[in-house]
This record gives C-alpha cells, sequence and structure tokens, in this order.
C-alpha cells in the first residue's frame, strides 16, 4: 500500500472531469468568537454531502469496466462508493451496521447501491463484507487503507493549499485517518511550514491510540459521530500520521456539537458531527490556535434528525 503525492496529481483530473472545486471562505464573526483566523473548506457542498466523493471517484475510475464492489460504512464512504458507482455504472453493495443512521442508509439506496444492514458495529460489517467478498468475487474496498481513496481525498488538499500557502495549521477530523493522511502527503510538497492537526472524539479513540503508541489498536467504539465512529486503526493511514502529524487534539462529543451549533451560527453552515470536529478542536485549544491562521475542513453536512434537533434546543 504505497500512496505518494504523484497519486493525488494522477486523482485531480479525474475529480475534475466531475466536481467542481469547493469553496474556501473565512467568517469575521467565527474569527471574532476563537480568536483566530479560520478558513474553512466547505466539503459539505459536495453532491453527496462529504468529502469522501472524491476518492469513490478516484477508485472506480481506476477499476475495470463493469467490476462490482462491496464496502462496509458508517455513511459517507458508503454515500461516496454509491455515488461513483452510479456514476460508473457498476453495481455496489455497501454493508453497515444495522443501527447505521436510516437516512444515510436511504440515500446509499437512491444512489443505486445495495445496502445490507447487519451487526453491533463497523467491524461487524467489515466481517461480513469480507465473507460476501470471497463469495460473489466483488471487489472489498477498505475504507482506510486503499490508495486510490487517500489519492482522491488528497484533490482537497491540493486546492487548499494552492488557494491558502501561508496556512499555520489545517485541523483535518479523523475516522479511518485517511483525510490525516492526504492532508499531510500534500502539505509536505505545497505547505511544508503548515502544522496538519487531527481530532477524534474521546468516545472512539482508536485513530488516536494507534497513533500514541505506533501500533494498530482496537478501542470501544460509543460516539454520536457517525464519521469519527471507527473502532480501529488502519495502517495506510497510520503509517502517514505516524511520522507527520504535528499533533491530535481529542474532543468530546458535547463540544463537537457545540462546534456544530457555533459553524451554524456564525458560518451559516449546517455540518454533521464530523464536520464540526475541527472547529471543536480549535475552541477548546487555543494554546495551539489563538492567533493563527487555521483551516478547518468541514467534511460533511449530513447531519441526523437527532444532531438537528439538537442544534435547536
Amino acid at each position: 500500500m504505497e500512496f505518494t503525492y504523484a497519486d493525488v496529481r494522477a486523482a485531480q483530473p479525474i475529480v475534475e472531469r466531475h466536481l467542481p472545486p469547493t469553496p474556501l471562505w473565512s467568517y469575521p464573526v467565527l474569527d471574532r468568537a476563537v480568536g483566530a483566523n479560520v478558513l474553512v473548506k466547505h466539503e459539505n457542498t459536495q453532491p453527496v454531502g462529504a468529502f469522501k466523493v472524491r476518492g469513490g471517484l478516484t477508485l472506480l475510475d481506476s477499476l475495470p469496466p463493469g467490476r462490482g464492489t462491496i464496502t462496509y460504512s458508517t455513511g459517507n464512504h458508503a454515500l461516496s462508493m454509491a455515488y461513483a458507482s452510479s456514476r460508473a455504472g457498476v453495481p455496489c453493495t455497501v454493508v453497515m451496521p444495522a443501527a447505521a443512521n436510516p437516512a444515510k442508509a436511504d440515500a446509499v439506496r437512491a444512489w443505486g447501491a445495495e445496502v445490507v444492514l447487519t451487526g453491533a458495529d463497523l467491524g461487524a460489517a467489515q466481517a461480513y463484507a469480507e465473507r460476501a467478498a470471497a463469495e460473489t468475487g466483488a471487489l472489498l474496498v477498505s475504507p482506510g487503507d486503499t490508495p486510490a481513496l487517500l489519492a482522491g481525498v488528497g484533490t482537497l488538499y491540493q486546492e487548499l493549499f494552492t488557494a491558502a500557502p501561508d496556512l499555520d495549521a489545517v485541523v483535518v477530523p479523523v475516522g479511518s485517518g485517511t483525510g490525516a493522511a492526504a492532508a499531510i502527503v500534500v502539505a509536505r510538497e505545497l505547505a511544508p511550514r503548515c502544522a496538519v492537526i487531527a481530532v477524534q472524539s474521546t468516545a472512539s479513540r482508536a485513530a488516536y491510540d494507534s497513533w500514541a503508541t505506533g501500533q494498530l489498536v482496537e478501542r470501544p467504539n460509543r460516539t454520536r459521530v457517525d464519521g469519527l465512529a471507527t473502532g480501529r486503526g488502519f495502517a495506510l493511514p497510520q503509517r502517514l500520521m505516524g511520522g507527520g502529524l504535528k499533533d491530535f487534539v481529542l474532543v468530546t462529543d458535547e463540544q463537537i456539537a457545540g462546534a456544530q451549533r457555533l459553524l451554524a451560527t456564525h458560518a451559516h453552515t449546517l455540518a454533521e458531527g464530523a464536520g464540526a470536529a475541527a472547529l471543536a478542536a480549535v475552541t477548546t485549544r487555543p494554546d495551539l490556535f489563538q492567533g493563527r491562521r487555521v483551516a478547518i475542513v468541514c467534511t460533511g453536512g449530513n447531519a441526523s434528525k437527532a444532531e438537528l434537533a439538537e442544534l435547536v434546543q
């Protein structure tokens, strides 16, 4: 599993055929609230409402015509694979935990993919997908350890650092870690002085503990935030994060919810929990960010009904 900046450059024309660059906007009222100069990369404006669509399009472009896929996901990777498979005209099966966000499962079906709801968590969904791939011959797609997915995600940071090469830091939410790993690879080429800082929920800290210990570990997966709900470390992202992250911040689900409200009121932005996690890091760690020029990636806007209700409250 190798992934380099050359892969990102190769993915760029693929992504550009399908998607325009997403906005990178600043909001003075948000800057005053958090005490930093914050640029928001709006991946919530993608056609599936999340950044992972870039990876799905890149992967499907590389597959033989007609090759079907099977994958496992709690939400946005599922949407990415369903959308890209629809565009490519190939079958796609997505295995999701039984308690997955119903709205995301319905959206995956709407893009033409088959949805299998099974198991208590993502680990159980992965085991089912692995068995089904062996039985059917469909290509098993790991949401974290597939280089083409990272290459597509890297185009996000190609856009970001081209537009804002003078950043002090970029803050990236971590589930599997594809976003943070891609940010590291692109920053080394385009913005070497920019610190890449990851953020994860304290209620699902497998990626953080894998990074901190240098070992791929499993941890309880109790977060309410779909996009951060990963119970294990993934080898490819962890290899890149191990030597490339400046810092890794843990925040609570409650702090993430507060950041969702702040984005809604101060940046006109509806973010799902994972999409607000980067701002939660900025608000809770002023020692890292105060007075600095910081980009946060709003990775998605697929907020559940429960999240929307909490925002109103």
